[in-house]
């Protein structure tokens, strides 16, 4: 389940998508986010599946990759039915004891579900056709404006940036851990959930010291490449915007534009 997670991973590529400005992705990811919460019926969740699949298709990034870090996160979509689907009142279409489920809870559990669902593989796919190094100069022309009245914005998207590069990492380092432990013969399946969760120590103590090594390597790396922070730095490539760009920037317009209008339609 661990190496299930594909956030923070880099698929290379050298699709439509992929070229794009890594302002633009940026910019569409967070538009998109925004309109899977103004989306409030099923057409509108129709036409948003079908523009990201579009993208998905145009990306030529494999589905199946795709889908593989939805497993990591399947608990939490589960969960998050299930108490939708239990604590919303309404019309009740089934009741035992304690238990109810109406109209309003199913509609609303299914709805929570797919959003969510939907808001992984969008947030997936701007990392997966992004370069780190491009996705921390986008963040950093992005905030650039924010630097005029004292905020650090290329540090702060060098931060942003290393966290999610560093998520597969840390992830496969804690695959290696749990499997080095139970060739050692610890067991993380049997027990209560007391019990579960002390087991969890002989993973999360190695885990912290190959975090900080990890931390340190890269600071000394930094420091040998006499990486002094964002003042005077220069780039191989300068990042800038294309007619694809301009053409993705009305792509994403017309998107709102048919998302707000699918609030209007009834089912």
């Amino acid at each position: 389940m661990i190496r299930d997670i594909t956030l923070g991973q880099y698929y290379p590529g050298d699709s439509w998508v992929h070229r794009l400005d890594a302002r633009t992705k940026i910019i569409a990811t967070l538009l998109y986010l925004i309109e899977l919460f103004v989306v409030n019926n099923f057409y509108g969740f129709l036409i948003t599946a079908a523009a990201l699949f579009t993208v998905i298709a145009i990306s030529r990034v494999p589905l199946k990759f795709i889908f593989r870090g939805l497993t990591a996160v399947f608990l939490i979509i589960v969960f998050t039915f299930l108490l939708n689907l239990f604590m919303v009142d309404g019309r009740v279409l089934w009741h035992w004891k304690f238990l109810t489920i109406t109209y309003e809870g199913l509609s609303r559990a299914f709805f929570m579900a797919i959003r969510l669902v939907l808001i992984i593989i969008g947030s997936s796919i701007m990392t997966l056709t992004t370069k780190p190094v491009e996705l921390t100069d986008g963040l950093e022309k992005l905030l650039y404006p924010f630097s005029k009245i004292g905020l650090p914005s290329h540090e702060i998207a060098l931060m942003m940036t290393i966290a999610l590069r560093f998520i597969p990492t840390l992830m496969e380092e804690t695959d290696k851990i749990i499997k080095a432990q139970q060739a050692r013969g610890a067991d993380f399946e049997s027990g209560n959930l007391f019990q579960r969760a002390k087991s969890l120590i002989p993973i999360l103590v190695p885990l912290f010291v190959s975090s900080f090594r990890i931390a340190q390597d890269l600071a000394l790396a930094m420091e040998a490449r006499c990486y002094h922070g964002g003042a005077g730095r220069t780039r191989m490539n300068e990042i800038r915007f294309e007619r694809a760009d301009a053409l993705a920037a009305v792509l994403m317009v017309l998107f709102l534009a048919v998302i707000i209008a699918s609030r209007f339609i009834s089912i």
